[in-house]
């Protein structure tokens, strides 16, 4: 298993603030050639042979580094992988190279369902050896580090017996994946779940960390409770920006990316949100440096 910070360095993303890439954008970003970090795609939006996205995206992956995000593996499912889709996934990481790649703690497929959400499991054993299992299918077939995101939690099992944090930390230890650490989902499941987010991120194995996701949520009333939806249709709440500086006060700065993918903006609004997290991150990278090396060292 690769050290955290040797793993981060080979991988070729920077510690700075990128966004996700959106059609929308495509033109602005190659007129502008804008100051970003790096830029994220969802896998399965680029599995196609050819047309108009991969044209796109060869010229901006010439131009930055690219992270692949994945939402179709399935890694939490009873049964196996697609190994048909597993396969594509192999074949875009070979084309492009991203600096990462990254998948869900959830299951979509049963059998040959296909579901459109990223469904939770329960933290059990059981669950812990599946998804082991797939990781090593995975990293085996692309032949790479796969990072892995804490999910957002609307229904809670009965059956789980792991705290989320440890069970995330044993899958790291078993497998040699990395995580991606999303607050918005922490900020989502913490209140959906009736527990606290802040404590949350200080149990957070943050060793493993390698990425770090940001977005908005959305509110949902009802019956008196009060839901939060992980959207991705909005500006970065408050409370998620104070949760990203808390962790980032135990990880240091981490490649950090802005999510929005519903009612996607215009590329300056984006962009600033991204200048906001750069903002952030330049400011742990002082307090860093700040550190005396006696209390770096205790730490």
């Amino acid at each position: 298993m690769l050290h955290h910070a040797s793993a981060r360095c080979a991988a070729g993303i920077p510690d700075r603030a990128g966004v996700g890439l959106k059609p929308e954008h495509y033109r602005e970003i190659l007129e502008q050639n804008p100051d970003v970090g790096y830029f994220e795609v969802h896998a399965e939006n680029y599995m196609g042979a050819g047309g108009p996205p991969h044209a796109y995206l060869e010229v901006i992956r010439k131009r930055y580094p690219l992270s692949l995000h994945g939402v179709g593996l399935s890694i939490g499912a009873a049964g196996p992988l697609d190994r048909a889709h597993l396969s594509r996934l192999k074949a875009l990481n070979e084309r492009y190279e991203p600096g990462l790649f990254s998948e869900h703690l959830a299951w979509s497929t049963h059998e040959s369902e296909f579901f459109n959400d990223l469904l939770p499991v329960p933290y059990t054993q059981e669950t812990l050896d599946i998804v082991c299992r797939h990781i090593d299918e995975v990293q085996t077939t692309l032949r790479r580090q796969m990072l892995l995101e804490n999910p957002s939690v609307y229904v809670l099992f009965e059956e789980s017996e792991i705290p989320e944090t440890e069970f995330l930390a044993l899958i790291a230890a078993r497998t040699g994946c990395g995580l991606l650490l999303d607050v918005n989902n922490v900020e989502v499941s913490a209140n959906n779940a009736g527990y606290d987010a802040a404590k949350y991120i200080d149990s957070f194995p943050v060793e493993h960390v390698g990425e770090i996701h940001l977005a908005g949520n959305a509110v949902a009333e009802g019956e008196g409770e009060r839901l939060l939806i992980d959207a991705h249709g909005s500006p970065v709440e408050d409370s998620v920006w104070g949760l990203y500086r808390g962790a980032l006060s135990r990880t240091g700065p981490v490649p950090t990316l802005i999510e929005w993918d519903n009612d996607v903006p215009s590329w300056p609004r984006l962009l600033g949100e991204a200048q906001k997290a750069e903002a952030e991150l330049s400011r742990s990278a002082r307090q860093r440096n700040r550190t005396p090396a006696r209390a770096t060292a205790l730490a």
